[in-house]
């Protein structure tokens, strides 16, 4: 049992900030079916490497989730969605502004069938706004939201990252937390609740330490000149041997631990200087002094027990193995239904009694087809009807 067990999900989501959340909300015990085209396409289930019929990405995205091969397309597709919603009570959908409803299953028509559905909608720029119609993708909703700007180095191009911050923390993250969010109002009053989440909204709130100070004093952002993005030593530095290491030693503390690492506990007053020039003096002797030497070197002399926030800059594959990552048990083996396991990157909560639930990896589009309109009431002649019709799929 999971602590969201009882919660019943209707996915209509591709690609990443929808499948992200409704991953967290099945790992956290909510059953969840996927609904999904048989005949369109997902980015994610191409990027390499592949695992049988799906690539490692969606089958992680989408594990423990139910396919329904659905073309929503089709008159007779409504009618599924209708008898599966008086039993699934919470929908989640990723089209542009009013595409449920031209398919006949928006928020407004749905609520007629369970009036305490929650159903929340996920997109780039909201279901309001000169831009709720226009395509989108994290590294446009970053750009728009100001983030952009000053994520990068003085006279250089912003640096797209390696991890989809704007599709991940404003959007997946944003809907698993409205969707709790109305369950909790709907256990208090029985209202149901229609949530729209705006990715580029999302990724603008998070312009929350350098933007209210535009906001309030004028100081427009720009790249390495705050605290946080390069302006300060906070940053990283180049080994010998071309790797890198992370200095965030900003308190006083673990500035002294800093300096006493490089060799010159007196640079602790250069380090705690607010004088522009003081704090760029100390960074070039950090710069000089971690080219001195190797990466290896450094982890030598930082050991295990310092705390001074300076820590490597690892591989991926260097990650994977590291003793913290391994104790807080972040990989995970997932069983697969065609047997056998994949690993994959687990549910980040602990809960003290109620663990996360991996129940099986991501599966082939419609996968479950048959057994989920079993459930809901078709028959077998009803089910060959739609696969023929190309409604559904037969797995």
């Amino acid at each position: 049992m999971g602590i969201l067990t009882g919660l019943k999900i209707l996915d209509f989501t591709t690609l990443l900030p929808g499948p992200f959340a409704t991953m967290m909300l099945a790992d956290m015990g909510a059953e969840v079916i996927k609904v999904e085209s048989p005949t369109r396409d997902d980015l994610t289930k191409h990027l390499p490497p592949m695992d049988g019929e799906v690539s490692a990405a969606f089958a992680h995205l989408n594990r423990s989730k139910r396919s329904l091969a659905l073309d929503l397309k089709k008159d007779e597709a409504k009618e599924v969605v209708y008898q599966l919603i008086q039993e699934y009570d919470i929908v989640i959908e990723q089209f542009r502004p009013g595409v449920m409803d031209r398919l006949g299953i928006g928020y407004e028509t749905l609520k007629q069938i369970n009036p305490k559905i929650i159903f929340c909608s996920i997109t780039g720029y909201g279901q309001t706004g000169p831009l709720r119609h226009r395509a989108g993708h994290d590294i446009n909703y970053l750009s728009l939201a100001g983030a952009a700007s000053y994520s990068s180095r003085k006279g250089q191009a912003p640096v797209p990252a390696g991890i989809q911050v704007a599709d991940l923390a404003g959007g997946s993250m944003p809907a698993v937390i409205a969707i709790l969010a109305a369950v909790y109002h709907r256990s208090q009053t029985g209202e149901g609740q229609y949530i729209d989440v705006s990715i580029t909204d999302s990724v603008f709130s998070l312009n929350a330490l350098f933007g209210s100070g535009y906001l309030v004093g004028g100081m427009e952002p720009e790249p390495e000149s705050l605290l946080l993005n390069g302006g300060h030593f906070y940053d990283y530095y180049e080994t010998k041997d071309h790797r890198y290491f992370s200095v965030g030693s900003l308190e006083p503390q673990f500035q002294a631990k800093l300096c006493n690492l490089i060799g010159d506990p007196n640079l602790i007053t250069l380090s705690s200087s607010e004088r522009k020039d003081d704090q760029q003096a100390f960074k070039q002797i950090l710069i000089k002094t971690f080219k001195e030497k190797t990466f290896n070197e450094w982890l030598d002399l930082l050991g295990d027990d310092f705390d001074g926030c300076v820590e490597p800059v690892l591989h991926f594959s260097e990650s994977v193995e590291h003793p913290h990552v391994k104790a807080r048990e972040l990989v995970v083996s997932v069983p697969k239904t065609d047997g056998g396991s994949q690993k994959q990157i687990a549910f980040p909560i602990k809960f003290l009694t109620q663990p996360a639930q991996y129940r099986f990896a991501g599966v082939q589009t419609g996968y479950h087809s048959e057994e989920i309109l079993k459930e809901a009431g078709f028959n077998k002649e009803t089910m060959n009807e739609f696969a023929d019709k190309g409604i559904s799929v037969k797995k």
